[in-house]
């Protein structure tokens, strides 16, 4: 497997007693599709390695204690702090409707319902407060917000996109 194959899952963040548990950031949206993982992958010096869990107790505000299997000093845990945590893509949850991860939808078709088929889509740009679909059209770049209010229709089969866009906001770009 190489590093496309994985998603960012969360990150330990430090030692949880003396028992060789540590406190993880779970950055997901539903913590709970979580709670019984059996593993997971760090990233050591660039290289995602498995490691087993021996149990999950999840908590408030997206984190949860855990307790990695041969792990059982705070020795141990400390080792940990700071790690990376990863997951195969092939484990996703299979979203449906017009919810998307941002790494399927690239390459997809972007049709606005006022202006018709405006590119595709190159990539998506994660800015602090905004993320946003980067479109080809032609030697032209269209960036449109990434709210549910814009997005009309995801059709995985034709690999289309469907949009209304803010009145305006693709004339600036043409």
């Amino acid at each position: 497997m190489n590093k496309d194959d994985f998603y960012y899952l969360g990150k330990i963040l430090k030692t949880h007693g003396n028992k060789g548990q540590v406190l993880i950031h779970l950055d997901v949206d539903e913590p709970e599709a979580y709670q019984k993982l059996e593993s997971v992958f760090l990233d050591l010096h660039g290289e995602r390695i498995p490691f087993f869990i021996a149990s999950i107790e999840l908590k408030h505000n997206r984190k949860a204690v855990v307790q990695f299997q041969d792990f059982e000093s705070l020795e141990d845990a400390e080792s940990l702090q700071g790690l990376e945590m990863y997951l195969p893509i092939t484990k996703l949850p299979t979203l449906k409707g017009n919810h998307f991860y941002y790494h399927e939808i690239t390459g997809f078709q972007v049709v606005d319902l006022n202006h018709g088929n405006i590119g595709v889509i190159d990539d998506i740009l994660e800015l602090p407060h905004q993320s946003l679909f980067q479109i080809r059209f032609g030697e032209k770049e269209i960036l449109i917000p990434i709210v549910d209010e814009i997005i009309q229709k995801v059709d995985r089969k034709k690999k289309i996109l469907m949009i209304e866009a803010p009145a305006g906001l693709i004339e600036i770009y043409l």
